[in-house]
């Protein structure tokens, strides 16, 4: 009995995940391809296609069957968990809440990419006092009593709560502040890059990327969308990028960020393919796999000489001096106003503001209303500087428009980790500056396959990152590291 419980559990599961993949194919399809018209229908279609899983996953009889079911071995056991916690989320939330979500924030987007472009704060104002009241009425079913905010963030990253990541942040920001004044006051400013790169050519460029770094194109594919993403698990993962020709470098590290995040899918065991543990363990591992690629491989000293070798070849002589000229515009620090073109030391900064801005916004204690002014006196405080235009402030991410409230934090969870993996590469890899070099990311790829991608979700987020590392996480490799490359950089 126990055996066939388990049977069935997996045959729910395979289906129910295959679905999951079908409506993250049409939100890819909304952010690429999808005619600006179309956008009220896509939102009722969404809401079916959430209708139809909501209803899977909170099946009374899916219940039954976890209760019966007996795991066989550690990756069965593995699935029985993601399955139950899927579940026991389900079960909490109305079928007709989880539809409306689904709707209003598919339909949400657009507004907000349309307000965004046209730097109107109202016009987008009451889609996200809907979307927050929403997500407010979720926190609450699935909190039950508890902390609302707390119980959002757990569907990114299971277990974290509101109060370790305020303590990580305590932990953080000491430091980063200290080494950001050191920086802006230092005597030795690297120069900002300057010029004209065309957008086809940083295409070209920015295709070589995602193949140094491990992407399958075989079973993916690149657009170009207003916000870069990766989408998909298994043999169909796709990613995004935006051109800008004035900074080549938007292109080219969102690009190597987005394939982080995609080889990671790539590289799950092919034995776990549509089932529950065939994909990233959480957000935060997510975001470590994203980072370490972006920034501690792509932006190392070693892999920018590469990297101005092959800008030159293509854009010929662009003023960038040297090749540790080039290293330090790629890695220079400003206070810019937008997260994801952040530099390495402000980007946890950023991370800070949204944290509590959206953690107000889930218990009420800040309001829609409120929101562009309260942004705005943070980023004045914490970076300095009078956020000029709402694209630049409030309005610049997508991640409240579709409810995704309790998914910042895991950026710098990733981060942390990044750090602790970094830390732990190095040591297992003494030819990896050689390699980087060379523009060769075989060996730091295939010791980020073995030690996190192929285990997929068959760990629980924290205990795979320690087995990799051989320790607990913890932010002191992250700054440590920001503190030896900068002060460098810096002469500080």
């Amino acid at each position: 009995m126990t055996k066939d419980a388990f049977a069935e559990v997996m045959a729910i599961a395979r289906q129910t995940v295959a679905l999951e993949q079908v409506m993250g194919r049409l939100g890819w399809d909304q952010e690429t391809q999808m005619p600006q018209g179309a956008a009220e229908q896509r939102g009722e279609e969404m809401a079916a296609l959430e209708g139809v899983l909501h209803a899977r996953r909170s099946d009374p009889r899916l219940g039954e069957l976890l209760a019966e079911a007996v795991a066989p071995d550690p990756a069965a056991a593995a699935q029985l968990r993601e399955v139950a916690r899927a579940h026991a989320r389900a079960v909490k939330v109305p079928g007709p809440l989880a539809q409306e979500i689904a709707r209003v924030t598919s339909v949400a987007q657009g507004i907000w990419a349309e307000a965004r472009a046209r730097e109107d704060v109202a016009a987008f104002l009451p889609t996200l006092a809907e979307v927050v009241r929403l997500k407010r009425e979720e926190g609450a079913a699935l909190a039950q009593g508890g902390d609302a905010y707390d119980a959002l963030a757990d569907d990114y990253e299971p277990g974290l709560k509101g109060v370790d990541i305020a303590a990580m942040f305590g932990a953080m920001r000491p430091r980063l502040v200290t080494l950001r004044e050191r920086i802006l006051g230092a005597a030795r400013q690297p120069r900002p890059l300057e010029g004209s790169f065309g957008a086809d050519t940083q295409l070209r460029l920015a295709r070589r990327l995602a193949t140094v770094f491990g992407y399958d194109w075989s079973r993916g594919r690149m657009d170009i969308a207003v916000h870069p993403f990766s989408s998909g698990s298994g043999n169909d993962v796709r990613i995004t990028t935006r051109v800008n020709e004035a900074d080549p470098f938007n292109c080219f590290y969102s690009t190597i960020h987005e394939v982080g995040h995609a080889a990671y899918e790539q590289g799950v065991d092919p034995d776990y393919l549509l089932t529950p543990i065939g994909r990233g363990a959480s957000m935060g591992v997510h975001e470590s796999q994203s980072r370490i690629c972006e920034n501690q491989l792509g932006r190392s000293r070693a892999f920018t000489g590469w990297l101005y070798g092959e800008m030159r070849d293509r854009f010929g002589e662009f003023g960038a001096g040297t090749a540790e000229d080039f290293f330090a515009t790629v890695n220079r620090v400003q206070p810019g106003f937008i997260r994801t073109e952040a530099d390495e030391v402000h980007y946890n900064l950023h991370i800070m503001l949204r944290f509590d801005l959206e953690r107000a916004l889930i218990s009420g204690a800040l309001e829609v209303a409120d929101l562009e002014a309260a942004w705005n006196d943070r980023f004045l405080t914490d970076f300095g500087v009078a956020v000029d235009r709402p694209s630049h402030g409030m309005l610049q991410d997508v991640h409240w428009s579709v409810g995704l409230f309790g998914y910042f934090p895991t950026y710098t969870l990733g981060n942390l980790y990044a750090g602790c993996l970094h830390r732990a590469m190095r040591e297992d890899l003494p030819g990896l500056e050689d390699d980087l070099a060379q523009g060769d990311l075989s060996s730091a790829t295939g010791w980020l396959r073995e030690k996190v991608h192929r285990h997929g979700a068959l760990y629980e987020p924290r205990e795979l990152i320690a087995q990799a590392i051989g320790g607990e996480p913890s932010e002191g490799p992250l700054l440590d590291y920001l503190e030896t490359k900068f002060g460098a950089i810096y002469g500080l």
